[in-house]
């Protein structure tokens, strides 16, 4: 009997992205990272792919990829922004999959999953299929192969749901044990029946359905995926190890395969260095030889089914109540507030439906002229989504239309798909998860949902809004603030909305801080200018143009003329209008500029909007991130005096503040507060220099101590690692200097010093190639060259500070 183990990681986030710009703006829940996309990244799926092995004494003695281990699937919004943000994190995802290939007999360990992670279940079929073509195809522009297993998302199933992945070609999918109804060796009557007792995991089943075609369902134990997941296992590599192997019985002759999934966040993220648990407890498992790895589908091929289930219709792995918690108020919820309910729920899951059912009707109304067969182009319109260039388009275009399209045909058509992405999209599952209507998973599918209705009112001009919106009163909040779903969509949905006005304001009033070509990408928009003028007087700024503006999703374009202009702090005003003719636009922008020159704010503000009537913005119109860049500066300019009050008192009371300390008697609040708030500031400042006084750091550092204060630690912990990364990215594009070894070296010893933690992953990755390439080819022409034994020596010290043991 021989012994196989298979560890899968649901690697997957809920898509974050502002659906008007197609990005993730910045997420402040995040912080010190720019988004949760980002801090998730770093804590998890970077340290997968790089993942330590450390000896007794607790140092790194090898760097693994956990990816070409265990099985593994990526939500594709999820692989878009790593494509994007971190291609080194997706570069190893995809080269763990060609290497998991060659490990596992010509079967690779990634596998795909249904696109965006809808509750499938709860979808009507042409919804499902398009899930299940869209995550094929994502698959296979990714990883360059046809998946042979899809992961379904909650483990959310019925038979429809397989029926179509088995005519889409997949080969099997993973479920949880309380999800099989009935179990019998193939060819033997009669069935049994699964209630208290559950399913044997340790084997491939073969599910017959309702069409007779098959498909072949793994199990996960249950209990061992609850205890790495949820019981504190992943503290200790051996713990884990020696829990997963329990799994395995000595009953029986057949290979025996113990499986585990849980979601990939878990090594990590949700448990600090829980990726370095699992590298040790593989290597412990395969170099003990207490079993082999392997994945769904090599086992497949090795152990095919001898026996067949049924499955627990309309089941999942995350809800007891099967696939209620995305529709009613079943008491699943997250235990942080147990006074809530999630009444909201099914009418939050009723307005969407309704919203889906109009939409498809106009998609097929409006549709019908201009593409054949649209619903077998919305399956198709994925390899636009994967490749937006004009060639791409075009090439759908030819495929799918009925007659030769124009530009504004092509466009509309393009809306249309857009609507149905977005009506798609409003369906992600984390919008029902959670406790609250007005939490962020939940306003993001209203986002997705009034994107669509944007778009169906452009093409179609009609108006949805005000429907859907009495729907959405049905949903309570759990919050009085925000009483029910239409205040919420009102506030939170409404006020984001993005149109070519609101595009035209942005550019022109962040062209005032900052220098854009003359033709610049904003998003996932182009900006061409026709004509810009920037104007200064004194501390005033006056910028006005007219520019071609172009949506790279749409190819839609709107010509626009606007007037933007700085008073100074927060007072920025801008007008935007329709561009009609070249003297209008003149004569315009000279009655601006006239005005601003006079230094007559109430006049200035009156003509730009007589000047452009359409529309007028302000700081808050701004998007985010581009808000935050000049609000910073002019929060930081504005609060100088306050800076330099709480400077005063520091120093005022310095005397008595030593005074203090020297009584081991507590600061007074004030003094406290004033005092922490001007050493970590200077803390920063310190770090931030071209060149550290290290000295002031350490007086700083023990200021902090001497009275008991509360350094940012995450902070300083951020801007210090980002130091010695920077220090390690150059000496790894300038290996041959030991100067730079010294200087990390000193670098190394001042943050131990004054106590400053420093995260050393990357840093460590480096130092980790460049002893098994660089170091021996320094080595052998050290003999006789001062400059390499130097080298050496100062490389080898390093060694210590990075907690490596590699030379």
């Amino acid at each position: 009997m021989k012994r196989y183990l298979c560890i899968h990681g649901h690697f997957y986030q809920p898509p974050r992205e502002n659906v008007w710009l197609e990005a993730i703006e910045r997420q402040d829940s995040a912080y010190p990272y720019h988004d949760w996309n980002e801090r998730v990244a770093a804590e998890c799926y970077g340290p997968n792919a790089d993942s330590r092995i450390l000896d007794e004494e607790n140092r790194i003695i090898d760097i693994v990829n956990n990816y070409e281990k265990i099985s593994f699937n990526f939500g594709p919004t999820l692989l878009a922004w790593l494509e994007k943000h971190k291609p080194e994190i997706y570069r190893k995802i995809l080269e763990a999959d060609q290497k998991s290939i060659r490990r596992f007999g010509g079967h690779g360990s990634a596998i795909a999953q249904a696109y965006n992670h809808m509750i499938l279940p709860l979808a009507n079929r042409r919804d499902k299929r398009t899930q299940v073509i869209w995550g094929i195809r994502d698959f296979e522009r990714r990883f360059g192969r046809r998946p042979e297993g899809m992961w379904l998302p909650e483990m959310a199933v019925d038979s429809e749901t397989l029926e179509i992945l088995a005519d889409e070609g997949i080969a099997f999918t993973v479920l949880s044990q309380h999800q099989a109804k009935k179990v019998r060796k193939i060819g033997t009557e009669p069935w049994k029946e699964l209630q208290k007792e559950k399913i044997d995991p340790k084997r491939a089943y073969r599910c017959t359905l309702p069409s007779g075609r098959t498909i072949a369902l793994f199990f996960r134990d249950e209990h061992v995926s609850h205890e790495v997941a949820f019981k504190k296992l992943l503290d200790n590599g051996e713990k884990l190890a020696a829990h997963m192997m329990k799994i395995f019985t000595e009953e029986g002759t057949e290979p025996q395969l113990a499986s585990i999934a849980i979601d990939g966040e878990t090594f990590g993220h949700h448990h600090k260095q829980g990726e370095m648990s699992l590298s040790y407890a593989l290597y412990a498992i395969e170099t003990g030889g207490q079993a082999e790895m392997t994945n769904y589908a090599e086992f497949l091929t090795m152990s095919p089914p001898s026996y067949e289930v049924q499955i627990v219709e309309n089941s999942s792995w995350s809800c007891v109540h099967g696939i209620e918690r995305w529709r009613s108020d079943c008491g699943c919820n997250s235990g942080k507030y147990p006074q809530w309910n999630q009444k909201w729920r099914a009418p939050l899951r009723n307005a969407m439906d309704w919203l889906r059912d109009i939409l498809a009707a106009l998609y097929e109304e409006q549709m019908s002229g201009l593409l054949k067969e649209p619903w077998t182009a919305r399956d198709h319109y994925i390899d636009v989504v994967l490749d937006r260039s004009g060639g791409q388009i075009d090439g759908f275009f030819e495929t799918r239309a009925r007659k030769r399209l124009n530009a504004e045909q092509k466009r509309r058509a393009l809306k249309l798909l857009e609507m149905q992405r977005h009506a798609m999209l409003m369906y992600t599952s984390c919008g029902w998860f959670f406790d609250e209507l007005s939490g962020l998973e939940s306003v993001q599918v209203l986002h997705y949902a009034g994107r669509a209705m944007q778009l169906a009112g452009e093409t179609a001009g009609i108006l949805l809004e005000a429907p859907f919106a009495k729907l959405l009163q049905l949903a309570p909040s759990n919050l009085p603030k925000f009483h029910d779903g239409k205040k919420i969509y009102e506030m939170f949905v409404e006020t984001a909305a993005i149109d070519f006005y609101r595009l035209a304001a942005h550019y022109a009033l962040s062209s005032l801080f900052e220098h854009y070509a003359p033709t610049a990408g904003i998003y996932c928009y182009t900006v061409e200018q026709k004509s810009y003028e920037y104007l200064e007087s004194g501390p005033y700024r006056l910028a006005v143009g007219n520019a071609l503006f172009r949506s790279e999703i749409t190819l839609e374009e709107a010509r626009l003329c606007f007037a933007g202009v700085y008073l100074g702090g927060y007072n920025l005003f801008c007008g935007v209008g329709d561009f009609r003719d070249r003297a209008a636009f003149e004569r315009q922008g000279d009655a601006v500029k006239e005005s601003f020159y006079k230094g007559n704010e109430p006049e200035l503000f009156k003509q730009i909007e007589a000047s452009f009537p359409e529309k007028s913005y302000t700081l808050w119109h701004l998007f985010r991130d581009e808000q935050r860049r000049i609000l910073e500066p002019i929060l930081k300019e504005q609060t100088q005096g306050g800076e330099l009050l709480y400077r005063q008192l520091y120093e005022q009371h310095l005397p008595l503040m030593q005074m203090t300390a020297d009584m081991n008697a507590p600061l007074p609040e004030i003094l406290a507060v004033t005092a922490e708030h001007v050493l970590n500031e200077e803390a920063y400042g310190l770090l931030q220099a071209e060149k550290i006084d290290a000295p002031a750091l350490v007086q700083v550092m023990e200021a902090f101590e001497k009275w008991s204060l509360r350094p940012d630690r995450k902070k300083l912990c951020f801007l210090a690692s980002k130091r010695i990364d920077d220090l390690m990215a150059r000496l790894q594009k300038r290996p041959q200097e030991p100067e730079l070894l010294s200087e990390l070296e000193a670098h190394f010893r001042m943050f131990e010093a004054v106590g400053i933690e420093t995260d050393l992953r990357e840093a460590q990755n480096i130092y980790f190639r460049m002893g098994k390439t660089y170091y021996s080819r320094i080595q052998e022409r050290a003999q006789g060259d001062p400059r390499s034994s130097a080298w050496m020596e100062h490389f080898a010290a390093l060694q210590h500070f990075l907690g490596i043991k590699v030379l």
